[in-house]
């Protein structure tokens, strides 16, 4: 198996999509001209809106006239690297939005998309509440990507908390897992580091997540600190709390031996429902 370098971007986004994607493409730009092969953005890369009218103005069908989607498109394709899109709002059919992920291949082509499955819908204090459904409807399956190096498992943010999810994607064959996010600076600080190793312990697997960092135009403050972690749980990139890019070589062995080593995968057991003596 060859090796490959893995770029995660972090971004301060805010509501300009045109600030934004100017941002996130000379982020791009400087990890592909510092080596990488694979390089991944954050949740709503190209928007922090939590304003439905604004996100109204802002989104549009994924029906291949998308703006954003385009100019992703021809960055990937200008770089001649594979580029995952984190996240970005899209208009469905059924009135609310879609949160999804989209990878690019070196040609520009979409190699994949995926819709972020669980909703947002905390109270992190009593001043901070999210309500993600009002505006997203939820995703319906898991996805999976081939890569040169091998197979990615898309996720996107909250996703992380829900290890089923990840356990499903490495038993199909995912390799590496991305977790494009925008963790609130609560949450962040005392969830963060810890659920991502978990999922790259769990599974056997590298993951990449991308993040959103710092205090936003809208107010949000999110954590930052994306992170590149190893099959073995351990944290090889990890950036600050301002844009920056985190990278990594990666050995796609590394996730043989680690599954070598702790063979869980295998050893799932069918249990009953547990019952209250």
């Amino acid at each position: 198996m060859t090796s490959f370098k893995a770029a995660a971007v972090q971004m301060r986004s805010t509501r300009s999509v045109e600030e934004n994607v100017a941002a996130a493409s000379e982020l791009i730009r400087e990890a592909a001209s510092a080596g990488a092969d694979f390089i991944a953005t954050p949740e709503m890369t190209p928007l922090m809106e939590s304003e439905r009218a604004r996100l109204d103005t802002a989104t549009y069908p994924d029906d291949g006239a998308h703006p954003t989607i385009a100019a992703f498109q021809t960055l990937a394709s200008e770089i001649g690297r594979w580029l995952l899109l984190g996240s970005l709002a899209v208009k469905t059919d059924e009135g609310r939005l879609a949160n999804r992920s989209i990878l690019f291949a070196p040609d520009g082509g979409i190699a994949a998309r995926y819709d972020k499955i669980h909703m947002f819908d905390v109270t992190v204090s009593d001043t901070e509440r999210y309500q993600e459904s009002r505006n997203f409807r939820p995703g319906e399956a898991p996805a999976l990507a081939r890569l040169p190096w091998g197979v990615l498992g898309l996720s996107v943010c909250y996703d992380l908390r829900f290890p089923y999810l990840y356990r499903a994607l490495a038993k199909a064959g995912a390799e590496f897992l991305a977790v494009p996010s925008a963790f609130t600076k609560v949450t962040g600080q005392a969830h963060w580091h810890v659920l991502l190793r978990a999922r790259a312990i769990e599974t056997g697997c590298f993951v990449f997540a991308p993040a959103q960092g710092g205090r936003h135009e809208n107010g949000r403050e999110t954590y930052g600190h994306s992170l590149i972690v190893d099959p073995w749980g351990r944290v090889i990139a990890e950036a600050g709390e301002e844009p920056a890019i985190a990278m990594a070589k990666i050995d796609p062995e590394e996730v043989v031996k680690a599954r070598a080593r702790i063979p869980a995968l295998t050893h799932d057991v069918n249990l009953s429902p547990p019952r209250l003596a």
